[in-house]
This record gives C-alpha cells, structure tokens and sequence, in this order.
C-alpha cells in the first residue's frame, strides 16, 4: 500500500484510513517504533479497558463472590506481640 505524506502546519503526517484504524483498533494514540530501517506504528491499548462493565456483570450474575475464606477469621495475633 502507497500513501502520501501530508502537511500539517511546519510538520508532516501519514493519513489513515478508516479500515486500517478499525482493522488494527488504533483510537487516539500509537506507539512509534524505530527499528532496522523501518518506522512501526503500535496502537497503545488502554489497559482495563471495560472492567467497569465486567464487574458490574459479575455482580448481578453472583459471580464475585469470594473463592476462600478470610484468611484473618482464625488467626490468633496475640502471638506476634
């Protein structure tokens, strides 16, 4: 694939289409690679991206229901002073 480099104000930029953003989920923001004479574009994922919505389906579906005991109900702490 070809593609033209634009003028942006002083600088210079690489358009994207609208398939390639989508087809390698690029948003706001990439990573630029330099390596062995070749410039890579990285999209940066945002971690934790939807957990809210996860959690909030593990809590209406009961699935966030602790897997052991609180390790602490038993534990005598008088034994460390």
């Amino acid at each position: 694939m070809e593609t033209a480099i634009i003028k942006i104000g002083n600088s210079k930029g690489l358009r994207l289409s609208k398939t390639i953003l989508d087809k390698y989920n690029i948003k706001d923001k990439v990573e630029i690679i330099l390596e062995m004479g070749r410039i890579i574009l990285k999209p940066i994922e945002t971690p934790r991206q939807n957990w809210e919505a996860a959690f909030e389906k593990m809590s209406k579906e009961g699935d966030d229901k602790m897997l052991m005991n609180d390790v602490f109900n038993d534990e005598n702490f008088e034994e460390w002073n």
